[in-house]
């Protein structure tokens, strides 16, 4: 029976820490600055003002497999298509924290 509860409680913990996103390693509210002087034009309140379809939402970067702070970083440095490459605009730690930002406002479902 120890066995039996002892196995239930590894498998409630696994599912409970391994479902959940880990901690993100960006400042979101220096994040929220960044974002309001480099990305709101294009991407005010999580939308995307070239290509629609393409917006911040977090349905859109799970569709596109931007839902990572890895490929929001990646994004931001290099650009791509409309969207220009920051890399050299902003530094290292200024993408990170708009990228953490970018994945809270998408798990808010960008409400304030």
């Amino acid at each position: 029976m120890k066995k039996l509860l002892a196995l239930v409680l590894l498998a409630t913990a696994l599912l409970v820490f391994g479902l959940s996103r880990p901690a993100l390693a960006g400042d979101a509210v220096n994040g929220s600055k960044v974002f309001s002087a480099n990305c709101a034009a294009c991407h005010m309140g999580g939308r995307n003002v070239v290509a629609a379809a393409k917006t911040l939402k977090k349905e859109a970067l799970e569709k596109y497999s931007m839902n990572s702070l890895e490929a929001i970083v990646h994004q931001v440095q290099n650009g791509k298509n409309a969207m220009p490459a920051f890399k050299g605009r902003l530094n290292d730690n200024q993408i990170e924290d708009v990228a953490t930002y970018v994945l809270e406002q998408s798990d808010k479902g960008w409400v304030k």
